[in-house]
Formats: C-alpha cells, sequence, structure tokens
C-alpha cells in the first residue's frame, strides 16, 4: 500500500478554488452579491485559520481537528442558496456566518468554547464587512435568532432561507409534528427553542448530498424524536435495525442492502438511524 501526505493548499490555491465554486453559483445572483464573493471567501479563510489556531486537538477533544473538508463544508451550505431569496449581499454574510457556526460551533464541547467562536466570527465579520450589523444576532439576551433552514416559510417549501423569527419556526414545526403524528406512531414533544434549532441542524444535515452526523446527549433528552421529525420534513423514510442474539454482520449487510436498493436504485430518501445500543458488534461500525 502506499500512504499519501498533502498538505493544506496556500491561500492563494484555496482563493483560486473556491472563487471558481462560488462564481459560477452566483452568475444569477444580483451585482451586490456578486461584488461580495472575494471578500466572502477572504472571509470564510481567515476564520477558518482563526478557529484552527485557536481551538486545538487534545485528548478530551479529539475531534478539534478542522481541515479543508470542514471549509468546503462552509461552501456547500453557501451554494445551497437560490437568487429569489438572497437579493442583498448583508443577508448573503449572514448565511455565511450561519454555515460557518454549523461547520464550527457545532462541533465545539462547551459554552465556554462557543463564547470563544463568537467573538471570532464577529471580529473576523466587522474585518471584512464593517458596513453589516451583526451584533444584535450576537448579544447575550434576547439575540435575534441567525437560523437558516428548509422549512422557513412551511415544510412544503425546500426553499433554504432565512428564519424571520422564532415564534414563526415554532408554528411550522408544531403544524409538522401533527401530520407526523396523523400517520406515525405518536411522539409527545415539546418544541422549545434549542429542539427547534436542533430540527434546523439535522434536516440542514440530512438534504446535504450524502450527509451524516452523530447526536451527543444524554439519555431521553429526544435524539431519536427529533432526527424522526426531521426526517419527515425531509420526506425522507427512517430505517433501523431490529437487534436480536442472532443477530450479525451478515444481517446487518442485507439490511444495508434493502436500504441501497431503495436509496440508490429507488431514488427514494433514506435516513439510516443507528443507536449507541444496536452497535452489539463493533465489526458494525
Amino acid at each position: 500500500f502506499a500512504t499519501f501526505a498533502i498538505g493544506l493548499p496556500g491561500s492563494t490555491s484555496l482563493l483560486t478554488i473556491y472563487q471558481t465554486f462560488l462564481d459560477g453559483h452566483l452568475q444569477n445572483f444580483t451585482e451586490e452579491i456578486k461584488g461580495q464573493s472575494t471578500n466572502l471567501i477572504k472571509a470564510a479563510l481567515g476564520l477558518h485559520s482563526m478557529v484552527s489556531s485557536t481551538f486545538r486537538k487534545t485528548a478530551t477533544n479529539f475531534h478539534y481537528e478542522f481541515n479543508i473538508r470542514h471549509i468546503s463544508n462552509v461552501f456547500q451550505g453557501l451554494l445551497v442558496s437560490s437568487p429569489e431569496n438572497f437579493q442583498s449581499a448583508e443577508k448573503f454574510t449572514l448565511l455565511w456566518l450561519h454555515e460557518s457556526e454549523r461547520v464550527y460551533g457545532d462541533r465545539l464541547v462547551s459554552i465556554e468554547d462557543l463564547s470563544k467562536y463568537n467573538v471570532l466570527a464577529q471580529s473576523q465579520c466587522k474585518k471584512v464587512f464593517p458596513s453589516f450589523p451583526t451584533a444584535k444576532y450576537y448579544a447575550k439576551e434576547n439575540a435575534d435568532p441567525l437560523l437558516f433552514c428548509h422549512f422557513a416559510e412551511g415544510i412544503e417549501d425546500n426553499a433554504y432561507n432565512q428564519v424571520s423569527t422564532l415564534v414563526t419556526m415554532n408554528r411550522i414545526l408544531e403544524e409538522g409534528l401533527k401530520e407526523y403524528n396523523e400517520t406515525n406512531a405518536t411522539m409527545d414533544l415539546v418544541l422549545f427553542r434549542d429542539a427547534m434549532k436542533h430540527v434546523a441542524r439535522i434536516v440542514r444535515i440530512v438534504r446535504n448530498e450524502g450527509g451524516h452526523a452523530l447526536l451527543v446527549g444524554v439519555g431521553g433528552s429526544g435524539k431519536q424524536s427529533l432526527a424522526r421529525l426531521a426526517a419527515f420534513i425531509c420526506g425522507y423514510d427512517v430505517k433501523q435495525i431490529v437487534i436480536s442474539s442472532t443477530y450479525s454482520i451478515n444481517d446487518l449487510k442485507d439490511d444495508l442492502k434493502g436500504m441501497y436498493q431503495k436509496a440508490g436504485v429507488k431514488g427514494e430518501g433514506v435516513m439510516f438511524l443507528l443507536t449507541d445500543s444496536q452497535i452489539t458488534n463493533e465489526r458494525f461500525l
């Protein structure tokens, strides 16, 4: 076998790579947004560099490793935008801040680290976009929601757009939960602020090509329920394995074959939900 070690490309190469993607996507957007593409890329690369140097990998935070894949994830989020919903450079910059928070902020393990990240994001935004007011989204009390999702206007509306208010988002999710309960086993969920944000996060990941997530939390905190609601919003089927004393690696392969048939051949959306208690054999992973 051979091992290839490739370092992170230089800033000029990264600028060229992401400029090509972003400019191609922004062809039908307003001139105001097009004019900010270079600044946006510089801001994204600058924030990535700051995050990489501030949050170092340790024995407890072994996942604090930020590389070119994370920059690409930020731009993957930007490329979901549509000209109809993004008319101003300010709103597009808010989308960049949101995607960066999803990619970097959601990986951080403590409130202190998240506060540090917010300071970095604000300073980078002020440096590159001094005329755009973003402080209201980072206020310690009564902050405006900096949230974009695929159901900002309604569950049937698949456009990626900014959430106007959490009250509107709550109404949409309550309607979605009611619809879910009509056709599935009833889930009695309380959709408080963080729960709604989690649904938006899961929907965003599931809608991405090959999206996958590890949901971490204490038992009974609603990880499975929120994932099921997110799958329903996306129009995906939830598949789980049924563990028994005889369930083996071959049974898992057969279950996966069925999911691949549905997703790959029939083109239907599938969410494979696997809990830690179902990993009875480490070879499953």
